[in-house]
């Protein structure tokens, strides 16, 4: 039977595609074997719900399936960020079916982790505004090898 609901999900995904107006895009990889996932989130107005969540990425069966499942459970069931920040892995992976994803934990949690962190993402980011600090990303900051000279071309 969990065979059967990993290949709906797989092959008729849920929550996939990019949401527009996101508020946070998170990006996460399982280097051990190529699977990628970007996850949207849009907080809701209390800034404790989360108001839409959708993903797009490639990889294996387990880990697409598993994040169209957690992103539906998590969309459906009206979850709070820090619900979400409590979901434990070993949970999610019996939810999957132990003995179907056991030899690819990474993979079947490679969804969880990403929302986690686009959540710590929305929360950070929020905090930043509270407080009236400019996030890093909106500072006119270079890293890397060319800092050196595109710090000169500013003077």
């Amino acid at each position: 039977m969990q065979i059967q609901i990993l290949l709906d999900h797989y092959q008729r995904p849920r929550r996939r595609g990019a949401l527009e107006d996101a508020d946070v895009a998170m990006p996460g990889g399982n280097p051990g074997c190529g699977d990628v996932v970007t996850v949207y989130l849009k907080g809701a107005e209390d800034h404790e719900h989360i108001e839409d969540v959708s993903y797009e990425g490639e990889g294996c069966t387990i880990s697409m399936a598993a994040a169209s499942m957690l992103l539906e459970q998590v969309h459906d069931g009206d979850l709070t960020m820090d619900e979400v920040l409590q979901m434990d892995y070993n949970e999610m992976i019996e939810q999957l079916g132990r003995q179907i994803v056991a030899s690819r934990p990474k993979c079947a949690t490679l969804g969880l982790g990403t929302l986690k962190a686009a959540i710590r993402k929305y929360q950070k980011d929020r905090r930043l505004a509270e407080a009236g600090v400019a996030r890093p990303d909106e500072v006119d900051f270079v890293f890397g090898e060319d800092a050196a000279e595109a710090a000169k071309k500013q003077v």
